[in-house]
């Protein structure tokens, strides 16, 4: 069994839950804004086994303090690594987590040996065309402070994706997925600290991503949003270091939902 430190970081106006294990170079896991660092559970321990892994739950999500205005979450993230005393990191970032480590590598470069970036699109990124199916009704839920409904939906949309039903989804996962995803809707965290985020990198990461100066692996689930396997394709045509991968049968999180095909790509990846 990986020996694993639990510990928090303290922001000043917030605190940071982290846990890290293994040793060798720092690897820093992301996770996506309706899941916690337990979406990393069954990639932890293999990943461990080659490097110094880094996982964190982000301000208003798992273990970490609720939020109580807009908030930057590279500055979050920065701090974390500083106060860990690590310099150069390979950081794998799912939905917003791979915006956030983008905006880090070109804040940042020498701060980032590579990029995983998961079911992401780069800041600036406009969604065009209809909305995510439950989008609209999950936005009404929130407003009414339905909170269970909120939940339901906002898996719907991004567990089961577009083109799958809930039965159609592992029941665990969603049963985990559900759990996770609560934390963040009853504490408000979305509507609160990221529907207009504190410093916003300026200009987006979408305006340059040729100025990407790491190696970048860009995978996404084949049943995502259209709109998210755009933005895959794009980030993988002017990104210079950059290959991409679809990962089949998956939505918007294909390292929670098929983490052995998820390890064996990252860790081809970061062979190279």
């Amino acid at each position: 069994m990986m020996n694993t430190t639990k510990s928090y970081f303290d922001l000043g106006d917030g605190r940071l839950y982290y846990e890290t294990a293994g040793a060798g170079t720092p690897l820093v896991l992301g996770h996506a804004a309706f899941l916690d660092s337990r979406m990393f559970d069954a990639l932890w321990e293999p990943l461990a086994e080659h490097f110094k892994v880094i996982r964190y739950d982000m301000r208003g999500f798992g273990m970490s303090s609720p939020v109580t205005g807009p908030i930057c979450r590279r500055n979050d993230l920065e701090g974390l690594l500083s106060h860990l005393g690590v310099t150069h990191a390979h950081l794998v970032g799912c939905s917003m987590s791979g915006e956030i480590a983008l905006d880090l590598a070109l804040e940042q470069p020498e701060r980032v040996k590579s990029l995983t970036l998961v079911g992401s699109t780069p800041s600036g990124f406009q969604l065009q065309g209809e909305p995510p199916r439950y989008l609209m009704e999950m936005f009404g839920a929130a407003q009414n402070g339905d909170n269970d409904r909120t939940n339901e939906l906002q898996i719907r949309i991004w567990l089961d994706g577009e083109q799958r039903e809930p039965d159609q989804v592992d029941a665990a996962l969603r049963k985990k997925a559900l759990e996770m995803n609560r934390i963040s809707v009853s504490q408000n965290t979305f509507f609160i600290a990221d529907m207009q985020p504190a410093n916003p990198l300026d200009p987006p990461a979408l305006t340059r991503l040729e100025s990407v100066k790491c190696p970048a692996l860009i995978t996404a689930g084949a049943l995502d949003n259209s709109e998210v396997l755009r933005a895959a394709d794009e980030m993988a045509k002017r990104i210079p270091e950059a290959r991409k991968t679809i990962m089949e049968s998956t939505a918007h999180v294909p390292s929670f939902e098929q983490p052995e095909v998820f390890a064996k790509l990252l860790l081809d990846f970061l062979d190279s």
